[in-house]
């Protein structure tokens, strides 16, 4: 049964449905759930968020908190007693300190590989019907991409690279909403491993979901022209992020980082980017990370126009694009999606062929890989799983290798099967 209450009435042990209020000042990545941690009680009284809805069928009610009700009458009592001389002495019992926060359980990518995909099959409808309305004037509702966000932050925090690796297998009629999905968890992944706090995540994801919606004024012959564009239809594409911006402010609602993502996503270090050609710290730590995250799944994703590149050899080439990157958002990205992303096709020293099946945020030179070709023999060997980071196994990688130029075709259902 569902109850709304003023947020001053909640107490520990209480189950959170909702909370009224923009979702941007929420205190918490998502509601329901237990609140357990004094912090987080702490974090809730002092936000701002008028009213919130608490399930007393799921935790405690307003009046029916008798535990923490008579915690807090022994403390009252404890501090208005005047004790008689001959009272005895009585021993104070210490509440015992809150359980620590709830932190999301570490899976491997195999683990995580079903949630994923489900994942993104409803972060892409949503995309879909959010572009769409935008497509038809309509203004954006940011509450709308609150459980996009949520949701892929949620599968990030199990496993970054699940996610991140079912998203770049997109296909051409998809891929603007599939990229919007996977540049909104490239954009959450980067955040953390900058050390971001949960605000500054959130923000960053809602950035990367949004940073393209400029693309749905664009003409759909010209967004999806499976050639080379002219120059004037260049010109054309290269308004997006000045449309995007409008679009949303118009809207309202939407916060200023999203709002300079959108803008200036295409920005370069070096002041030839556009629209501004602005450079250096002339431009944002999101519009820089924006800048990193867009590229990398744009290159390593099947377009209308051009085939995707692997993932090892994008980061790669992007490693030599002086003056396009934030070289210190560009290192903290590889050490997200790893020197090997998964999806690699990886030489190792003992001749044979792999593909990475799953990195070692610790040992990202030595990633889990799946072992299926031998280079000395020319022919396939039975497949086997080599995690590299452990002492137990002797070889090594050398090198990446290029799947076109080997004929694989195949690589995306290697790694992709049950581990």
């Amino acid at each position: 049964m569902l109850k709304k209450i003023p947020t001053q009435q909640v107490q520990l042990g209480m189950y959170l449905q909702s909370l009224e209020g923009s979702w941007l000042s929420h205190p918490f990545w998502k509601t329901k759930f237990i609140l357990k941690d004094q912090a987080d009680l702490e974090a809730l009284l002092t936000s701002g968020v008028p009213m919130v809805w608490i399930d007393i069928s799921r935790g405690d009610d307003v009046q029916a908190c008798p535990k923490h009700e008579a915690t807090a009458q022994a403390q009252v009592q404890a501090a208005l007693a005047v004790p008689e001389p001959s009272a005895p002495v009585v021993e104070t019992v210490q509440t015992p300190p809150p359980p620590p926060p709830v932190v999301a359980e570490k899976l491997s990518l195999g683990a995580e590989m079903e949630r994923a995909g489900k994942v993104i099959n409803r972060s892409k409808q949503a995309v879909m019907s959010l572009f769409g309305e935008a497509r038809l004037g309509k203004a954006v509702d940011t509450e709308q991409c609150l459980p996009v966000v949520e949701e892929v932050a949620d599968s990030v925090a199990r496993n970054p690279s699940a996610l991140i690796s079912l998203a770049r297998l997109k296909t051409k009629d998809d891929y603007t909403y599939m990229h919007s999905v996977a540049v909104c968890a490239l954009m959450v992944s980067l955040a953390k491993q900058l050390g971001m706090d949960e605000g500054q995540v959130r923000e960053a994801g809602l950035a990367g979901l949004l940073h393209d919606i400029g693309k749905m004024m664009m003409p759909l012959d010209v967004l999806n022209k499976p050639g080379a564009l002219t120059e004037a239809e260049f010109n054309v594409i290269r308004s997006h992020p000045v449309r995007g911006y409008q679009m949303l402010k118009e809207g309202g609602a939407v916060p200023a980082s999203a709002l300079d993502v959108c803008l200036h996503h295409h920005e370069k270090m070096d002041g030839t980017g556009y629209p501004k050609k602005l450079m250096g710290e002339q431009i944002s730590l999101l519009a820089r990370m924006g800048a990193v995250c867009d590229v990398y799944d744009a290159i390593t994703s099947t377009r209308p126009y051009k085939s995707a590149w692997d993932p090892a050899g994008s980061i790669q080439r992007m490693a030599q694009w002086t003056g396009q990157f934030d070289p210190q958002v560009f290192k903290a990205f590889v050490r997200c999606v790893g020197i090997y992303p998964v999806g690699s096709l990886v030489r190792l020293e003992s001749g044979r062929l792999g593909v990475v099946v799953d990195l070692n945020p610790l040992a990202l030179a030595a990633p889990v890989v799946r072992v299926f070709y031998s280079t000395r023999s020319k022919l396939p060997v039975p497949v086997q799983l080599l995690d590299l980071a452990s002492p137990a196994v002797q070889d090594k990688v050398v090198g990446r290798e290029s799947p076109q130029e080997w004929g694989f075709t195949h690589l995306d259902d290697i790694w992709r099967a049950p581990q």
